[in-house]
């Protein structure tokens, strides 16, 4: 049996001095190795970055490690702040905000730093990043050099991993790996959990995530539960949780693009609710590029559902209030699926954001409002 060879790791090359150097790159949002490297210190000015960063070029750190991350705050301060223009389009701000936030995205992934065996930060004052980086990156064996700001987000996503966040639906709490979104956002879980079940004999969760859907419907008393989702690092994590839950008898997590084999009473899924190119992990869970994955649950319920059974679409409505989707465009999809809206249930946004009035958005957030939609196949 050939078994196709693994593509090589991509590589960074800098040189200091006349030597010549080369480490493993790694970007978490799959940016490519940057072209231009300059190796540079705590004599770095926070203007003198801008202006690297502006022209493309990464700047590999050598001096202390806290100073490093008061360069990058620095360096955020000098990135233009976004706002609305008189009379714009709400769309098209939404455009040009995600536009920014892109650009300031590239910008400050230019601040690298480098990995050695451990792994460790090799910097001075560095803080003990082993079992972080291992469950963001897996192990360093040779020399790695990465932006500092996926170190940083390593380091917070594992603060949330190991407290976790409390989920009243469950009244246990749902531990979320990196890359897994966590359920902060609790409005969403209460409709799963109060919405009339169809069948408690077996159901499917799209995209399970961190696999608190799952969870909450096997609470419920559902007997059998599936639950897929495309990143292998989102099964491990709702394993873990179903595991810590005792419901690792209940719910079968498994790797898989949308549909498991078969049909059942119950299908669920909370697509990413705004149409968007993601451009980073956590972003998979926010932007849907070109809406594919809620079509292409939309197109295949039908296909997965037990005569009468159901399937519940969890999702807000915020596209439409930002100009994204219009609420034509869901119910044609609806109707093209071969489905029937048999009812709704929704809920107003209770998270902070919908609440703040500095928010260049908060006309759009304010008005937004979660639903769990009540599908059906057509007769």
């Amino acid at each position: 049996m050939s078994h196709e060879p693994l593509p090589a790791a991509p590589t960074l090359s800098w040189t200091q001095g006349d030597t010549e150097h080369t480490a493993v790159w790694f970007s978490a949002s799959g940016a490519a190795a940057p072209k231009k490297v300059q190796v540079v210190d705590d004599s770095l000015t926070a203007d003198d970055a801008h202006r690297l960063a502006a022209q493309g070029t990464a700047m590999l750190w050598h001096g202390d490690y806290h100073n490093a991350r008061q360069l990058l705050s620095a360096m955020a301060r000098r990135l233009p702040v976004f706002s609305r223009h008189d009379g714009e389009d709400v769309a098209k701000a939404f455009y040009r905000y995600r536009q920014g936030r892109t650009q300031r995205a590239r910008m400050l992934g230019l601040l690298l730093v480098p990995l050695e065996a451990g792994p460790t930060v090799a910097l001075r004052r560095a803080p003990d990043v082993a079992e972080a980086w291992r469950a963001a990156a897996g192990d360093v064996v040779g020399p790695v050099v990465a932006p500092l700001q996926d170190v940083l987000g390593a380091v917070g996503a594992y603060e949330w991993r190991r407290n976790g966040v409390f989920v009243q639906e469950l009244d246990a709490v749902i531990y979320p790996h990196y890359g897994t979104f966590a359920p902060i956002r609790s409005e969403y879980l209460g409709l799963v959990a109060q919405a009339p079940l169809p069948s408690q004999e077996l159901a499917f969760d799209i995209g399970t995530g961190t696999g608190v859907l799952a969870a909450i419907v096997a609470q419920r008393g559902v007997k059998r539960v599936v639950a897929t989702d495309s990143e292998p690092r989102a099964i491990a994590c709702a394993q873990d949780n179903l595991e810590r839950l005792g419901l690792a008898d209940v719910v079968e997590a498994t790797e898989g693009d949308m549909f498991p084999d078969g049909r059942a009473p119950l299908v669920l899924c909370n697509p990413p609710w705004l149409p968007g190119t993601a451009n980073t992990l956590l972003d998979n869970a926010v932007y849907d590029p070109k809406s594919r994955m809620l079509k292409a649950f939309l197109n295949g319920l039908a296909g997965h559902l037990t005569p009468g059974g159901e399937g519940w679409l969890v999702i807000s409505d915020l596209a439409e209030h930002l100009g994204l989707r219009s609420r034509e465009e869901l119910l044609g999809w609806i109707d093209k699926g071969g489905l029937e809206v048999l009812g709704k249930l929704d809920t107003p946004p209770k998270h902070p954001r919908s609440m703040d009035r500095s928010d260049p958005f908060f006309a759009a957030r304010s008005k937004e409002t979660t639903s769990l939609w009540r599908l059906g196949a057509k007769a």
